[in-house]
Parts: structure tokens; sequence; C-alpha cells
């Protein structure tokens, strides 16, 4: 095939024999759209009941002697340092982990609210922590998503959630959301045992579905306020395109 003749609009549609109707120029770029990135693990997949009893069976312990709290290590149920990947691993190969969690109750029912008003949904998730088992979780967590009907556009693994650009990042890891406050990123806080040591206003945090669902729309509609006030009215196309 013959490259296009520089300055010759009409070449590459000649030299192909395309018919013209099947050729459509440049359009105006869409509207911009707010981007919710949205965290699984302890956010919408149930992670911490579905790990109690894989410790319980890793360690040899009764389920119900693990405390229902614990901190982000794990230390309160026996997991000793160094000892996480391997449990990490057998949980993730030989449990189903990413497969098999159950959905934090509400989260399903409110992102699709949510996707219905119009918000982009990105799922931002550190699930690549280990190395040679990336195809096992990739496939786990997209069946995991399409179980429970989550809708979203975007599925990124990404540990650095601030390079994955939001509006609005919903995570329960005390490490991204210093991080995401550090970068100057609007988030709103799942609440559970492993944060609540974090001293934030009401206004970023949720300690459930229904909470979680009134802070984003709250969000939403303020910064729909601004963008019908003409304040992104500087925004290139570029910028207004969803990334």
């Amino acid at each position: 095939m013959s490259l296009p003749v520089p300055g010759d609009p009409g070449s590459a549609v000649k030299r192909v024999g395309a018919s013209a109707a099947t050729i459509t120029g440049m359009s105006e770029a869409p509207p911009r759209q707010f981007v919710l990135g949205v965290d699984l693990d302890g956010v919408c997949a149930d992670y911490y009941p579905f790990m109690r009893r894989v410790v319980a069976e890793w360690l040899g312990q009764d389920v119900e002697s693990l405390p229902l709290d614990v901190g982000w290590e794990m230390a309160e149920w026996g997991v000793g340092p160094g000892e996480f990947h391997k449990l990490h691993r057998f949980a993730v190969v030989d449990r189903n982990l990413f497969r098999d969690m159950g959905m934090v109750p509400g989260a399903g029912p409110a992102l699709r609210r949510l996707s219905n008003r119009g918000l982009r949904i990105r799922i931002i998730t550190h699930r690549l922590i280990i190395e040679h088992f990336h195809r096992i979780a990739v496939s786990q967590t997209v069946e995991w998503l399409d179980f429970h009907g989550i809708p979203y556009w975007d599925l990124c693994f990404m540990g650095e959630k601030g390079a994955v650009n939001a509006d609005l990042y919903i995570d329960d890891s005390p490490g991204n959301i210093a991080a995401l406050l550090g970068d100057s990123r609007d988030v709103i806080v799942f609440s559970h045992s492993a944060n609540r040591h974090l001293d934030l206003p009401a206004t970023q945090r949720a300690g459930d579905w229904e909470e979680a669902e009134r802070l984003i729309v709250e969000r939403f509609e303020a910064w729909r306020r601004r963008l019908d006030g003409g304040e992104d009215a500087e925004l290139s196309r570029s910028e207004r395109q969803p990334i």
C-alpha cells in the first residue's frame, strides 16, 4: 500500500480504493467526563473477611480466634515479617482470592448508579505485587468485576495511584491516601480498622457505600457547576478528552 502524499488529503482514500463513505473526519472532542478512581480491595472487594479465613488456614488456627479488627500488615493475625508475600501468593493462586472474594455491601449498586449519572469509573488497583503471576491476578480481577456487574471504562494496575489521573479517588490504604493528599488530590477514605487512625474531616471519610455515594455525588455536582460556570473554558481539546 502506498503512503498518502503530503498535502493531498484525498490521496489515502484513492490509493487504498476505499469508499469515501467509510472515511470519517475528525470530530469535536467529546465532553469532558468526571473521572472517579476506585480502589478494589477493602473498598469494593471484601478483602479482609476472605483473608481472615485464608490466614486461619495458613497458620492452622480457628478463624474465630483471629480478631475482626486488623492493621494493614495483619500482625494481629500472627502474620510475621516477610511472610505476607508467600501468604498472598497462596491466597491468589490456590484460593482464588481475586475471583472469589465477596463484594463490600452496596458497592455494585452504588457504582452502577454513579455510572448512570455520567461518571467515568476508573478502577485503579495495586494487585501486581508478586512477580510471575500477573496473568492469574488480572484474569481473576476481570472475572470478579464482571460477575458482580461493576461498571468501569478503565482498569489500571498501579501502585502509584496519582499517576493515573482522576478527579476524585476512593481508597482505603493509608499509604495511598497519604500519597494522594500529598499530591493535592481529592480522596475519600473508605473506613476500616487499618485507616481509622488517620485524622481527616468528615467530608473525606465514608463508613459505607451509602456515605461514599453521597460524598461522591456532592463532588460531582460541584464539579458540574464549575464546568457550567466556565471555569474549565481554557482547557485544551486534549485535556477535555477522557483519559
